[in-house]
């Protein structure tokens, strides 16, 4: 929000400096994030003095030079060689004497310096309009009143507009502060809080009688959709004559980035950043039949706005429309292109009116068109300065326009809005903000804020809320007041802190998460952030009958909540490929959501994503590209850094991987991992492999046992290995060779690892060979060949008997 400094005076009933006034702002919670000096003139024409010529002779070297003599009022006459085809005796010039510096239109700043021109001393300058910034001319020197005194600084005569500018960094919530009025009662409410008084009032521009034109010109207003627009006014105004605005006005609008176009609009401009309410002018002649309609127009009906787009109308948007039934404005957003006041309008209807803020977001989004008016509406404006604001605007234009009210203002407020109330004490208020506030300083501050105090005691009171204050309604909201006015600076900041010393629930969900990333950072993964919010064209017909879709979505490629976490991986995947990053490691905690039989679903998980090289390639070692082994020796550490070790292994399809593998944990599944499926990378532009792993985080911490300590001494006595080469048929699984193996009840078999796979023509038809080792261990003594050799014998029949294996010899 951008403030200017003399503007926000012209409210104050006193004039801090701008620094001061700097400090006060962001100790109330409107954080100053920049201050700067705005000059309307580059330079403010400092040094520059008015001149008057006293000679005007040829330059003896160059035809188009001229020598003079000019009085600057400062003893003798300054030597100036001027090239000007215009300057003549007794004119009275701006003068840039030495050491004055301008700053020339479109070019760099220029001190002067004594020079020779062609031979001749030359002490200054004599200036054309667009070398000091005053204009665009270059046909010659500046010639003034012949009134003027010599040795006059320019800066008088010209009195080029100065001012500081605050840009402040407000809070989407903070829409009472979007206006010169609003942060005005923010700083008067301080300093009465300062002094305990209420004697600093914000001081409101003063209305005046309108004068009344000869002719009446009355047009109706009816709200049809009084859910989008509770409340309507307008005014109509003749006698009219559209021009530029005074320079004052042009000034202040000008400071605060906005530019001057005609006066009408200037108008409207300004009362837009003095109150905060936005305004709009029509043309009266292009309302037919006198009558404004507030309603909504069929689906997809055309319409031209202003920038000359024709634009299909959605039956939800809010339309301003004539007595025909035809649209002039999109409410709140943005005009027509055959309404809007133009060069020849001679009578206007000025509309001030307060739209419901969810509609015009809507319609502002849906559209694209981010206004200053939309901006203000969808944050909600006040709805009891709708009719101030008109008037304000309407003595305006009929001081600056020449125009007369040819109506009263028609004000259509079908259901007058009711004040919230809200009810707290004063130890809450203590409480929540830590500091031991006096029931007198909290009423003071509320009250200077426009909070009427409904009813009081000794415990606390009951307030009613300022129409300008709509994010008001809870007791924290009325903490959060009394501590910005009384300064956020000045909230005690205690040398200790005592707390109680408390049990964390186990497992602890936040210390698990921070282990495995600190795993995953550390084997040069990176964790990655991606949108919750999808594009729906990601998933099929299926996948989208349970999908939660968005109703108000930013984009029509945003418009549902992420079924899968894999589509916005594979986004951030394609981007970095694109960028020819293409070896990369990354995982992501995020959340999945879906449509239940009652209500919505979400579903936490950390998944993995891998694609590229496994590592850097160096003169020492080569590298390989990723693969299922290399992911899933990943996953296999993260489970048994978690403690989980007894795991089960199963094929699934459906899941868009290619292959695609089940881990499951007490017959649940946990982890789902595998390739990501071709026709999946195509939707992409993905040209290369990506593996991808999910784990259901809430089935892993449901899972894990009710302690974070997973470490075991280890073992005296040493593990014994044994191994087997078992041939079977090609479609068998290492999957089933373990659950087999698993099956045998010892608990002397700790680790089965597969580590050959061997497939020849003499092993038969359809054969291959798995070489497993078997590792055996007992933690409280050492094993004897006889022990490990009965649970062998047991693993070889198993194996025999459950998946006809053969044992190689």
């Amino acid at each position: 929000m951008t403030i200017s400094y003399n503007w926000l005076c012209d409210y104050l009933p006193v004039k801090p400096a701008p620094e001061e006034l700097s400090t006060i702002l962001t100790r109330i919670g409107l954080e100053v994030e920049s201050l700067e000096k705005f000059e309307a003139v580059k330079g403010s024409l400092a040094g520059l003095v008015i001149g008057e010529v006293l000679t005007a002779e040829k330059h003896p070297n160059a035809d188009k030079l001229r020598l003079t003599t000019v009085n600057t009022g400062n003893g003798e006459p300054l030597h100036i060689v001027c090239g000007a085809p215009n300057v003549a005796v007794g004119q009275k010039v701006v003068v840039a004497p030495i050491g004055a510096t301008i700053y020339p239109l479109g070019g760099e700043p220029l001190t002067m310096k004594k020079a020779k021109i062609r031979g001749e001393e030359s002490q200054g300058m004599i200036c054309a309009e667009d070398e000091i910034g005053l204009g665009n001319s270059h046909d010659g020197i500046m010639v003034l009143d012949a009134s003027l005194q010599p040795g006059t600084p320019a800066s008088e005569v010209f009195k080029p507009a100065n001012d500081y500018i605050f840009e402040i960094g407000l809070t989407p919530n903070r829409m009472d502060a979007m206006s010169h009025i609003g942060v005005a009662k923010d700083v008067c409410a301080f300093l009465n809080n300062l002094e305990q008084t209420h004697k600093y009032q914000v001081q409101l521009p003063e209305i005046k009688a309108l004068p009344t034109a000869a002719s009446p010109l009355s047009i109706s207003i009816t709200i049809e959709n009084t859910d989008a627009c509770p409340r309507y006014s307008g005014i109509s105004i003749t006698g009219i004559q559209v021009a530029p605005s005074p320079e004052w006005l042009k000034s202040k609008l000008t400071a605060i980035g906005v530019r001057p176009i005609n006066n009408i609009v200037d108008i409207t401009n300004f009362i837009l950043h003095e109150t905060g309410q936005p305004l709009h002018a029509f043309d009266a002649n292009a309302i037919k039949g006198n009558a404004v309609v507030v309603k909504n127009l069929p689906q997809g009906t055309p319409f031209v706005t202003l920038d000359e787009k024709e634009r299909k109308l959605d039956a939800t948007d809010l339309m301003i429309c004539n007595g025909a039934g035809e649209g002039m404005c999109i409410a709140g957003v943005f005009g027509g292109l055959h309404s809007g006041v133009s060069d020849t309008t001679q009578s206007i209807f000025l509309e001030s009116a307060f739209f419901s803020a969810g509609g015009i977001r809507t319609t502002s989004f849906r559209h694209g068109l981010r206004t200053d008016a939309a901006s203000r509406f969808e944050k909600g404006v006040d709805i009891s300065n709708v009719v101030f604001a008109l008037q304000r605007a309407a003595d305006l234009i009929c001081t600056l326009c020449g125009g007369k009210a040819a109506s009263g203002i028609i004000d259509v407020y079908p259901s007058v809005k009711v004040k919230t109330q809200v009810e707290t004490t004063y130890s809450y208020i203590r409480k929540l903000s830590g500091s031991n506030y006096p029931a007198d300083k909290i009423k003071n501050i509320l009250r200077s804020l426009g909070f009427d105090i409904l009813s009081e005691s000794a415990e606390g009171l009951r307030v009613s809320v300022p129409f300008s204050k709509p994010d008001i309604s809870l007791p924290a909201d009325l903490v959060e007041e009394v501590m910005r006015i009384d300064g956020l600076d000045n909230i005690e900041i205690p040398s200790k802190i005592s707390i109680s010393p408390a049990l964390s629930v186990q497992p602890d969900a936040e210390s698990i998460k921070e282990k495995i990333a600190n795993y995953l950072a550390g084997n040069g993964f990176n964790e990655i952030f991606t949108n919750s919010i999808t594009n729906s064209k990601y998933y099929t017909p299926e996948v989208l009958e349970t999908a939660v879709k968005m109703m108000n979505s930013l984009t029509v490629e945003l418009d549902i909540m992420r079924p899968s976490m894999l589509e916005t991986g594979l986004e951030s995947i394609a981007h970095n490929l694109n960028r020819k990053n293409e070896d990369l490691l990354f995982f992501e905690f995020g959340k999945t959501y879906q449509v239940l039989e009652k209500g919505y679903g979400e579903n936490n998980h950390l998944v993995l994503y891998l694609t590229g090289r496994q590592t850097t390639e160096t003169w020492m070692h080569k590298t390989s590209p990723v693969d299922f082994y290399f992911l899933k020796g990943f996953v296999i550490n993260i489970l048994r850094q978690l403690g989980y070790k007894q795991l089960s292994w199963a094929e699934s399809t459906g899941t868009g991987l290619t292959p695609s593998w089940e881990i499951k944990v007490k017959n649940q599944v946990v982890v789902t991992l595998g390739g990501v499926a071709a026709a999946k990378l195509k939707q992409f532009d993905i040209r290369q492999p990506v593996w991808f792993a999910t784990f259901n985080w809430d089935k892993i911490l449901g899972l894990l046992q009710k302690s974070d300590n997973f470490y075991k001494e280890i073992p005296r006595f040493p593990a014994v290995r044994r191994d087997l080469a078992l041939v079977l048929d090609k479609q068998v699984k290492f999957a089933a060779v373990e659950t087999a193996a698993r099956g045998v009840k010892s608990g002397l078999l700790q680790q089965v690892n597969l580590f050959d796979v061997f497939e020849s023509e003499k092993l038969g038809v359809n054969k291959k060979s798995y070489a497993v080792s078997f590792t055996f261990l007992d933690p409280q003594k050492t094993l004897t060949d006889k022990e490990i050799d009965g649970v062998m014998d047991k693993l070889i029949k198993t194996f025999e008997t459950q998946l006809q294996a053969e044992i190689r010899k």
